[in-house]
């Protein structure tokens, strides 16, 4: 089943369905091509096939949740992706097949299919209460990275004596091998237990710390020996105090699940009056328009 997220940009090809007929599209020594031959000859394959099941979910998602998801959040969506691969972000782009307008488009797309996924899947109270086993508010550190353990013992016997962020600031700037942190004192950005940055270890010690407390012990990780001091941790306090927190990491969750976006991806097609003209084409939905589902987290 194929999940219904961004596209892969090999598939991702700029033909259109509409008005095919004798324009050329390319011409050779040897004759030309035109748009009914590159229509027959695309619609026959698989990539073609997706890209036709793409654009008819794209057009229904549209209709139905394109007043949900405005130009300000793709952007936003966007410059983050921008800022996470820095210099190297357009020639990521160039690599998968991509121009900025297309990887927008596709931005677009799979917040559309998040908002279908908000509409139609029920979240129960018992998914509430095992979301809330494992969640954990944004938490904000500093850290110190050390490669050897004499090292991570040398800072813990400065930090019995000055535990202060000043300090920690201080002896992070010394010690840690960290380069992109160490000279803003070891701080990182917020977390929650959605990252997957950081090691299952380095995340559980941390949601372990009360403000102004710090690792005794170094934690021992692939990167090396980290010491961790907390400098805002929120409480995790009631469930009922974090619902809309919840509900979000649910909805991420359904977003890789393939059952839930099939269930989803069916409710919405079915309710698109989807209408397929070709003949040959006619049952390139049949494994979603012929199920039928309840969807619900539970």
């Amino acid at each position: 089943m194929k999940k219904w997220l961004i596209a892969l940009a090999g598939v991702l090809m700029a033909f259109t369905l509409a008005g095919c007929g004798s324009k050329t599209v390319a011409s050779t020594s040897g004759g030309k091509i035109t748009e009914s031959q590159y229509y027959s000859s695309m619609k026959g394959t698989s990539s073609g096939k997706q890209v036709l099941q793409q654009m008819i979910l794209n057009k229904v998602l549209e209709k139905d949740y394109g007043s949900k998801v405005s130009s300000k959040t793709v952007d936003k969506q966007y410059k983050t992706y921008k800022s996470q691969y820095g210099s190297s972000f357009s020639t990521v782009l160039t690599q998968n097949g991509l121009t900025a307008k297309s990887f927008k488009e596709q931005l677009r797309s799979n917040l559309l299919l998040r908002e279908a996924v908000k509409d139609k899947v029920k979240i129960t109270d018992k998914t509430l209460k095992k979301q809330w086993k494992s969640y954990e508010p944004k938490v904000t550190v500093q850290h110190i990275l050390v490669s050897k353990e004499d090292k991570a013992n040398e800072v813990l016997d400065a930090l019995k004596k000055d535990s202060s962020q000043a300090n920690f600031t201080k002896l992070a700037k010394k010690y840690s091998s960290d380069t992109t942190t160490k000279n803003d004192g070891g701080k990182l950005a917020a977390f929650d237990n959605t990252n997957t940055s950081y090691s299952s270890k380095f995340l559980s010690a941390a949601f372990k710390l009360k403000n102004g407390e710090y690792t005794t012990s170094a934690v021992k990780t692939s990167n090396g020996y980290e010491i961790i001091r907390m400098i805002k941790n929120p409480g995790k306090g009631k469930m009922s105090d974090h619902t809309k927190d919840l509900k979000e990491q649910i909805w991420d969750n359904d977003m890789s699940d393939s059952t839930v976006l099939h269930n989803v991806v069916s409710k919405v097609l079915k309710g698109g009056n989807v209408s397929i003209k070709d003949n040959d084409l006619k049952d390139i939905l049949s494994s979603y328009l012929s199920t039928s589902s309840s969807t619900s987290s539970n």
